[in-house]
């Protein structure tokens, strides 16, 4: 089998948060399992993270509790913690309907840039004007 440079990274409403954990945990475990990082190591890089995109507030709720908004960021973060990850956003208006434009996912993107190596956002051709030049 063949080893590629990057490893897909979803963020969709078909790979949800674990329900019955707290968010910093969602985010921890992958790092935790993929490269078997101490626990505690990944927990702190987790809210780390959370913080860089102004989240920490919720580092311990749970899904069910959590903003569109939140939740997205939540999942962003999940996806970017695999290492060499190739991003795949999935209908993000999907995931926030109530979102006009893009902006706050570029944003988000832009800010944790250096946890990944790409980025595709894959969607409707007519949500296409939502996107604007992105």
């Amino acid at each position: 089998m063949r080893e590629f440079a990057t490893q897909a990274a979803p963020v969709s409403v078909d790979v949800p948060l674990i329900s019955n954990q707290d968010v910093y945990m969602n985010i921890a475990l992958i790092k935790e399992y993929h490269e078997n990082m101490p626990r505690q190591q990944a927990e702190r890089l987790a809210v780390h993270c959370l913080g860089r995109i102004g989240l920490e507030h919720i580092a311990y709720k749970r899904n069910p509790s959590l903003t569109f908004e939140e939740r997205f960021g939540v999942m962003l973060l999940r996806a970017a913690m695999v290492k060499d990850a190739m991003i795949l956003i999935d209908k993000p208006f999907e995931l926030i309907p109530h979102l006009q434009d893009s902006q706050m996912i570029t944003s988000m993107l832009k800010t944790i840039g250096d946890l990944y190596l790409s980025c595709h956002i894959y969607d409707y051709q007519w949500m296409q004007e939502k996107y604007g030049e992105l």
